[in-house]
């Protein structure tokens, strides 16, 4: 593990970055894997009940991306000013908050349930399928929740290494079982539910097996601190205005659906297709924005105004350069991963139409990633939150004016609006940042 003080070089960035890069690669993996054994069951009901009570529990768990968030930033800021004691508090303090919200969803699970299926209702055989596998699922809550803290602790201390064995063993342990218990014992949806519990709580054992430096002493056990109301709402702050600000950011993509929606079959499924290369650059570009995020954390930790800058400037080089390379790979390949996804010869040639948008994306919107993860680091969650605002707005009128004139193109337009003003509003208030340190 790099000492918080040492220099900030590029090795050090792309040690941060790689294995964040390498683990989100795993992620969609497990979800091929989880459709293609119960695909094998030769029917389609168990196929959407897995897919639903997946997308089900994910909207639950996303609630509470803000934990991994708001402990990479505290927890990089205690390490750089050399406060151990609050480096294993804050861990105490996610962990802790991670548990009680699981066990309360498994708690009210009957009332989560109904609302889902009121919300998107399905036929009588999906739905009975997908309240077996929520039923099952749902005990994994605790420690899905929890694992938000332990990554977010692993990023801030710079482990990263730690989150990749984490993803690794997680869903390769996964994949393992799903293959034994749907085509080996013939489990069916039940055994993808099964495979994936225990999965979850393995992962949080091998989580805090990771995370053995904050148990070494008696930090973790130090209850006055990990209880002080000043640190918890701080705590509560910081997190709140992630979690506003990460809500406008999906009811931004949202909407991007749902207008799409009525330009027609075609533009909906082509924008769909287009999508994941969206998807795959947030994977890429992850990796750069957290180590803005544990770098400019710990640089603000220890009071650091030209630390700043530099872990600033120099995880965004990485990030820029990524995203000029994320760009041209979609402008050239585009076409041929296109046609892997579609096989529709009118949505391959509207996706074509609309490619240069997907290439212009990670380029256009590498501003307001990278400044996301430096704000993080600092914190500065307050600013992200407005920002995202002011951005959403803008948004709104850009829908309004340009999609009734263009179209999609109108529609894709107003998309890359939303980054640029999110890379503008953060962009403007970064020398404050600046000027607060030290």
């Amino acid at each position: 593990m790099e000492d918080a003080a040492a220099p900030i070089t590029h090795r050090r960035v792309l040690k941060i970055a790689a294995p964040i890069v390498l683990s989100n690669a795993t992620v969609p993996i497990l979800g091929a894997v989880d459709t293609g054994v119960v695909g094998q069951m030769g029917q389609a009901a168990p196929i959407g009940a897995v897919g639903m009570g997946a997308v089900i529990l994910a909207s639950i768990y996303w609630i509470f991306g803000f934990l991994r968030m708001g402990t990479t930033g505290l927890a990089a800021q205690a390490r750089g000013a050399g406060d151990t004691a609050e480096t294993g508090a804050l861990l105490m303090r996610g962990l802790l908050l991670g548990g009680v919200a699981g066990f309360f969803f498994i708690i009210i699970q009957v009332w989560v349930f109904l609302g889902a299926f009121a919300l998107s209702p399905a036929s009588p055989e999906v739905e009975m399928l997908t309240r077996d596998y929520l039923q099952i699922r749902i005990w994994g809550a605790p420690a899905t929740i929890a694992l938000y803290a332990i990554t977010g602790w692993l990023i801030a201390i710079e482990r990263t290494r730690g989150v990749f064995l984490l993803q690794v063993w997680m869903n390769g342990l996964n994949i393992l079982l799903d293959l034994w218990f749907v085509l080996g014992l013939g489990w069916g949806v039940e055994g993808v539910a099964v495979a994936t519990l225990i999965a979850e709580w393995t992962g949080l054992a091998l989580g805090l097996w990771l995370c053995g430096d904050a148990f070494g002493g008696n930090q973790w056990r130090d209850w006055p601190r990990i209880f002080d109301a000043s640190r918890l709402r701080r705590m509560m702050q910081v997190n709140g205005n992630i979690m506003v600000r990460s809500v406008l950011l999906t009811g931004a993509f949202t909407t991007f659906m749902f207008v799409g929606s009525d330009l027609g079959d075609v533009n909906l499924a082509a924008n769909q297709v287009l999508l994941q290369f969206l998807e795959i650059t947030a994977f890429a570009l992850d990796g750069f924005a957290f180590s803005a995020e544990a770098l400019v954390g710990g640089a603000v930790g220890a009071g650091d105004r030209a630390r700043v800058r530099q872990a600033s400037m120099m995880a965004s080089q990485w990030g820029l350069g990524g995203a000029v390379v994320l760009g041209l790979v979609f402008f050239l390949a585009g076409p041929a991963l296109i046609d892997l996804m579609a096989t529709s010869p009118e949505v391959r040639e509207a996706g074509r139409e609309f490619l240069f948008w997907a290439a212009l994306a990670p380029i256009i919107g590498v501003a307001s990633w990278m400044f996301d993860g430096i704000y993080i680091g600092a914190t500065w969650t307050r600013e992200m939150r407005n920002a995202m605002i002011q951005s959403v707005s803008v948004y709104v009128i850009a829908l309004a004016i340009l999609v009734p004139a263009f179209g999609n193109h109108g529609l894709w337009a107003a998309l890359m609006v939303l980054n640029i003003v999110r890379g503008v509003t953060l962009g403007w208030r970064y020398p404050r940042l600046e000027a607060q340190i030290g």
